[in-house]
């Protein structure tokens, strides 16, 4: 009896262990579903459509920790360069960032595509580096805003390479790994909007860790950005192959395409030159509309900081004119991809017209709600015209030098952004004539280009195979 009433309570004590264990089990399976379920349907939504066996679902993703690390770094560095000083210091510090960053990066910007192209063969190495780069740089800006050194401006210089350098083999990449029947354009829109979707995630995460101190975003980005360099390895062996590519060059007349001039090129070291009309107009008023948000951003955060929306503070201010223009470029992606390849140099004349417009209206009946209207237009303009470019640049550029085009054309733009800030910083806070002169901007780049897009739309460009 005694063996059995012993038995019997290490049966009990067994089962209530059992669903103690069950019941704890339970708890932690609840508490990890909402982890596990986001990460299978965000997987899902990368992999879907054949992008999971293409690799163009891996790319999404490593572009998706790619922003939220950038986003990261952005809020570490706005907190120490503009909110922690009085608005007129703020201007000088930022005029000082500029020089001392953005200055050597429009040295620079040019040599990033042509010495990628030199390098085909490590496109994963390069986007590793990139990652790998401005994780060891956040470390470095970290201490430097807890000790306030100069090291802050070279090494966010280094960042902002490091993520150009990024950019422009990301674009590079993305044409190797579209799946069967799938084309530029939605696979550039599915990248854009995972990297907006993650910075929109990241942004309020980085703003709390600053709360808690302001170097922590900075390990934040850290973290994020060496997970991106292990990510970008785990990309298809394709993405280093250079099988069937030549050096794009960026121009628009025969001679150059054809004949012993494109020889001679051809012998030189390689240039901005020839791949068509349609191609080089495009790239064109792409640049007017990077111009744009380039200058709107620097613009817009000082005249913000000096005069806030109604009732509103300059960092909500601020907060409200961004969500606008990332909801605006979100958008235009998500349109953007809806219409393909349709007509592109038409979307992109009515975009960039439209963007003209209502900068014109926003600087002429100067409002809050006008100019967070002008950062929802220009974000969606921005992201639509982008997308026709590349519709363009795989209709009209042959696949041996569409890789380059790619890179080169990227790389450009980005110049053209920077070039809009540098004015951006310099004006005076005069709402009206600030948006006149952005407004400025556009109008050049549409007057010069109008003419050649609509050709080009009336010929039809190079007759090519599109898919959907």
């Amino acid at each position: 009896m005694k063996h059995v009433a012993t038995a019997d309570r290490r049966g009990v004590r067994g089962g209530g262990a059992s669903r103690v264990g069950g019941a704890v089990r339970s708890v932690g399976r609840a508490l990890h579903f909402p982890v596990t379920g986001a990460a299978r349907g965000i997987r899902k939504a990368t992999h879907a459509h054949g992008a999971g066996e293409s690799g163009l679902g891996k790319l999404i993703e490593l572009h998706a920790v790619n922003g939220a690390g950038d986003v990261m770094i952005t809020v570490a560095l706005a907190s120490t360069v503009f909110f922690s000083v009085p608005t007129d210091e703020a201007r000088g510090r930022v005029a000082l960032y500029l020089a001392i960053t953005m200055a050597p990066f429009t040295v620079l910007a040019p040599v990033i595509g042509p010495l990628l192209d030199r390098l085909p063969h490590g496109r994963r190495a390069a986007m590793a580096g990139a990652m790998l780069a401005r994780a060891l740089l956040a470390l470095v800006i970290s201490g430097a805003v807890a000790s306030g050194s100069l090291e802050l401006y070279p090494a966010a210089l280094g960042v902002l390479v490091a993520s150009k350098a990024y950019g422009v083999v990301r674009s590079a990449v993305v044409p190797r790994l579209l799946p069967p029947r799938f084309s530029l354009v939605k696979a550039n829109s599915r990248v854009t909007l995972a990297g907006l979707l993650a910075t929109g995630v990241a942004a309020p995460v980085a703003a709390g860790l600053h709360q808690v101190g302001d170097p922590w975003p900075l390990y934040g980005a850290f973290v994020i950005f060496v997970a991106g360099t292990f990510l970008s390895f785990s990309l298809p062996p394709k993405v280093d192959s250079a099988k069937g590519e030549d050096v794009a060059l960026l121009a628009a007349d025969e001679q150059h395409l054809h004949g012993p001039q494109r020889r001679r090129e051809q012998a030189k070291r390689p240039g901005l030159r020839t791949v068509g009309p349609a191609v080089t107009h495009a790239l064109g008023a792409n640049a007017a509309l990077r111009c744009l948000s380039g200058f709107l951003i620097f613009f817009l955060a000082f005249l913000l900081r000096e005069h806030p929306l109604t009732g509103e503070s300059a960092a909500v201010s601020l907060g409200i004119v961004g969500v606008a223009a990332g909801a605006g470029n979100a958008l235009g992606t998500a349109v953007g991809a809806w219409l393909r390849s349709r007509a592109p140099e038409i979307i992109i004349v009515t975009a960039v017209a439209v963007v003209l417009g209502t900068a014109i209206v926003a600087a002429l009946f100067f409002s809050a709600l006008l100019v967070a209207c002008l950062a929802a237009v220009a974000g969606f303009g921005q992201a639509l015209a982008k997308l026709a470019l590349d519709a363009l640049i795989q209709r009209d550029v042959p696949e041996l030098v569409r890789t380059s085009a790619f890179a080169r054309s990227e790389t450009l733009l980005q110049m053209a952004w920077v070039f809009g800030g540098a004015v951006g910083i310099m004006l005076p806070l005069n709402g009206t004539v600030g948006l006149l002169i952005g407004a400025a901007f556009v109008a050049v780049g549409w007057l010069a280009t109008l003419k050649g897009l609509l050709a080009s739309a009336r010929h039809g460009g190079r007759p090519r195979t599109r898919v959907a």
